[in-house]
């Protein structure tokens, strides 16, 4: 990353425990380590309200997700032995909003070829084209594993 001074630069990676955004979250790990940046690993995700729905609910589902992405990260730094800064962040909001507006100001913003949506036949999910078009830094998509 040009004109980048080591340990100032940041990486938004977009995780949502799918084997795509992990294979992201690596990548975004080992370009952090080669340019002296920091990770900011994102995990965010929106869940329809309905009448009566109970408000501890939402905390429930923060708890586990916030556990989810730290045995993410956690996994990801063991395997690629990158000794970097790792900001995790939970989310409750759009996924791909989150994202663009967390891109601004940063290096790179990193995601895999699609999460969890339901048309896996895609090239690109929903989120990574939307961030593809509107992030506010360079979009880096990781392309799954050449079988």
């Amino acid at each position: 990353m040009t004109g980048t001074t080591p340990g100032t630069g940041r990486i938004v990676v977009g995780v949502d425990g799918s084997e795509p955004s992990q294979r992201a979250l690596r990548w975004a790990l080992r370009q952090a380590q080669l340019s002296g940046a920091r990770v900011q690993a994102i995990m965010a995700w929106e869940v329809p309200l309905y009448y009566g729905m109970s408000p501890t609910l939402d905390v429930d589902l923060s708890e586990q997700t916030g556990k989810a992405l730290n045995e993410l990260v956690s996994d990801a730094v063991e395997r690629t032995r990158a000794d970097v800064r790792v900001e995790q962040h939970v989310v409750h909001n759009n996924p791909a909003r989150t994202l663009i507006n967390t891109s601004i100001g940063a290096d790179l913003l990193v995601l895999g070829t699609r999460g969890h949506g339901g048309f896996a036949e895609a090239l690109l999910g929903s989120v990574a084209q939307k961030c593809v078009h509107f992030a506010a830094c360079p979009v880096v998509i990781v392309p799954p594993e050449r079988q």
